[in-house]
């Protein structure tokens, strides 16, 4: 018997009809009822897999969840949880790696009388791999390179953290825990879902869309924080960007969340502005301090500190120290090893730099790896003027560097299409010593682990980053110059809500229908646009023949748009006899006038940006909406054929621009691009979603 299922079987003797863990949607285990079903549930676990092989999971938050990761560690077969977010290279290396013969993609209870799960899982056939002896859970993160690193725990030392986090805050903070981490992160498990069995409160295991974390790296922070409030939460733990997001949206509207005891928040340096802003909303936020090699958790703020900024105390199961060099080590219970590879004994060098205080409060100033050496001399942590950037509410994401420069740039992803970055960066410099003021900057789409800039637990891939985003220069070519140049209005682009709603299908049928409505208001203008460019470049005879290709692709692709609204319930009859909205009939006549009264190569900037645009949203968008809306595949020909069609369209097009080498037909197109890219985004902010219908 592990200590999770002592506490249970003492919490249904002490109080057999309270809620142990629920899903927010109607189904919910007592504690009596779950001490009865573990004890099935795990003999079933037992007959189904072997014992000796690790199983992979795959699911969203749950009551079965979190029956089938109790059930698991009581047959004592180790567990690897793997993260939504995991491209499929990740996920197959990580499988690959531990050597698990089957990934559980569904658990869900039987029905009431049947004790046990059905259970979904797609078996394969995999070579053992040599595990650490006693190994019950494998946590993989991302890497600094984006492969997957399988790190081996205990059950032992990691019930032992929760354990600690539990006498740590005391048992009054055992109320209604929320889960909003992405399922399979060592952090909420540990701190969140174990602590809770252990304290005898109810964990609130609730689908990630249903808490406005459809995608958890771009989220609906006004629906997350309604959610809390919807749900009587007392805890949470938030990594610092959900905690930025979640104040500005409290920010924004006047709801205030007095039910919240607890909001731990961890995963990187906090800014102490931004804990002001969230200590004047009222919520009880501590920062702490923890990796997963040591189970998650070190340590822990207590919430009586009279000055912010540290990461707390040990919370009493291992010891902190400071090298001579700054950088924190860490002694007392740690990970196994790593698969292959039992750990040497001896204490546990971080990488991160910080320092201890005369309280034992630990502090934490950056990493060893990332400090930049100006110029001049000066160390920098960019962490330091990282945590200054995102603590201004127009800034959501930044990322520093300058290695060897005179002076620092930023990459920055506003919080907002209207985000006044230039007075966020004033406000930031004149709180700085002017060696570690941010000289130069630009702004960029938000950074995501799918896209390959960011790891699971939302730390900066800063190589990565780095690469994916180079400075302009005057010798690289004109595509790549396009991209650099229009890079801030993209990413203004990128953050419009109902974009952001689309991409990640929290939107209704009439939504989607709305949105093919536009779209094909614009789409039937797209051949003639192509014609009335073709006639004024004439003596261009590349461009003619690349327009020549365009037109025979892009003919008639607006009666696809038709039959998608009929197949998902609209009229495509009726949306042809309307009017288009008046911020799409804008862009149109928009591109009309710059072909006819400007230069005609101007055109192929709206192309970078439909065409950029499309292959975005058919590779993620459509995807969403299909699985949200229930709509049949022939709801989406536009969307996932358009996609298909650009992505070879995006290839002839950068070797296109690469040809175009006067100076004037690349100002037009780059200036065309940065006009559409905005007259686009108003196109989509001038939809009113249903969820904003409802609300007003």
């Amino acid at each position: 018997m592990t200590p999770l299922s002592a506490a249970i079987s003492r919490h249904s003797l002490e109080k057999p009809a309270d809620i142990a863990i629920e899903d927010g949607a109607g189904s919910a285990v007592t504690w009596q009822t779950l001490a009865q079903l573990l004890p099935a549930v795990t003999a079933d676990i037992r007959r189904a897999f072997d014992v000796s092989r690790p199983v992979a999971v795959r699911t969203d938050h749950s009551v079965g969840r979190c029956l089938l990761d109790l059930a698991l560690i009581e047959a004592g077969i180790p567990t690897v949880a793997i993260p939504a977010f995991f491209t499929a290279e990740q996920t197959a290396s990580a499988l690959d790696a531990a050597g698990c013969p089957a990934l559980i993609t569904a658990a869900t209870p039987m029905p009431s009388g049947s004790p046990g799960l059905e259970i979904d899982a797609q078996h394969t056939s995999r070579p053992a791999a040599m595990l650490p002896a006693g190994t019950a859970v494998i946590s993989f993160t991302s890497g600094s390179t984006g492969t997957p690193r399988g790190i081996c725990l205990s059950i032992d030392h990691l019930c032992g953290v929760a354990g600690a986090v539990v006498s740590y805050l005391g048992v009054e903070h055992a109320g209604r825990h929320l889960a909003l981490l992405p399922p399979g992160i060592l952090l909420e498990d540990v701190a969140g879902f174990y602590a809770t069995m252990l304290a005898g409160g109810t964990y609130m295991a609730v689908a990630q869309a249903s808490v406005g974390l459809a995608d958890p790296f771009r989220p609906d922070f006004i629906r997350l924080s309604r959610t809390i409030e919807a749900l009587a939460a007392s805890s949470l733990i938030l990594v610092p960007e959900y905690l930025a997001g979640l104040v500005t949206a409290m920010e924004a509207t006047s709801l205030r969340l007095p039910r919240l005891t607890l909001v731990a928040v961890g995963g990187a340096r906090i800014e102490p502005a931004l804990l002001d802003r969230a200590a004047a909303l009222g919520l009880p936020v501590r920062q702490g301090y923890g990796l997963t090699e040591c189970g998650s958790v070190v340590a822990l703020e207590r919430g009586d500190e009279t000055r912010r900024g540290s990461v707390g105390s040990s919370i009493g199961v291992n010891r902190i120290t400071v090298a001579e060099d700054g950088e924190i080590v860490i002694d007392g219970p740690a990970f196994l090893g790593m698969i292959g590879a039992p750990r040497d004994p001896g204490p546990l060098y971080t990488g991160d730099i910080g320092r201890v205080d005369e309280d034992g409060r630990l502090w934490i100033e950056g990493r060893k790896s990332s400090l930049i050496v100006t110029s001049f001399g000066r160390n920098i942590s960019p962490e330091w003027i990282e945590g200054a950037l995102v603590a201004q509410p127009a800034i959501l994401q930044a990322m520093v560097r300058g290695d060897g420069k005179a002076a620092l740039d930023a990459l920055i992803v506003p919080a907002s299409p209207h985000a006044d970055i230039d007075a966020a960066l004033s406000a930031v410099n004149a709180a700085l010593p002017p060696y570690a003021r941010v000289a130069h900057w630009q702004v960029v789409p938000p950074f995501t682990p799918s896209g390959g800039l960011l790891t699971g637990n939302g730390r900066l891939k800063r190589a990565a980053i780095a690469r994916h985003y180079p400075a302009p220069s005057a010798g690289m070519p004109f595509f790549d110059r396009l991209v650099a140049e229009t890079r801030e209005a993209q990413a203004r682009f990128a953050m419009v809500p109902q974009l952001q709603a689309g991409l990640t299908g929290r939107i209704s049928r009439a939504d989607y229908i709305a949105y093919l409505a536009q779209a094909f208001h614009h789409v039937r203008h797209t051949v003639p646009l192509m014609e009335e460019a073709r006639a004024r470049l004439e003596a261009r005879p590349m461009l003619v023949e690349a327009l020549d290709e365009y037109i025979a692709e892009e003919t008639g692709h607006e009666f696809w748009i038709l039959d998608d609204i009929d197949a998902a319930g609209g009229s495509g009859s009726v949306v042809a006899m309307t009017a288009p909205a008046p911020a799409t009939a804008a862009m149109v006549e928009h591109a009309y006038r710059t072909i006819r009264e400007g230069n005609p190569a101007a055109f192929f900037g709206m192309v970078y940006v439909l065409e950029g645009t499309s292959i975005a949203m058919a590779s993620s968008g459509a995807d969403a909406v299909r699985k949200t809306l229930g709509l049949p595949p022939e709801a989406f020909r536009y969307l996932t054929s358009h996609g298909v069609l650009d992505q070879d369209h995006m290839q002839f097009f950068e070797r296109l621009m690469n040809r175009i080498d006067d100076p004037d037909d690349q100002a037009a197109i780059i200036r065309m691009a940065n006009e559409m890219f905005a007259l686009f985004g108003a196109m989509f902010a001038g939809i009113e979603l249903e969820n904003v219908r409802a609300a007003a």
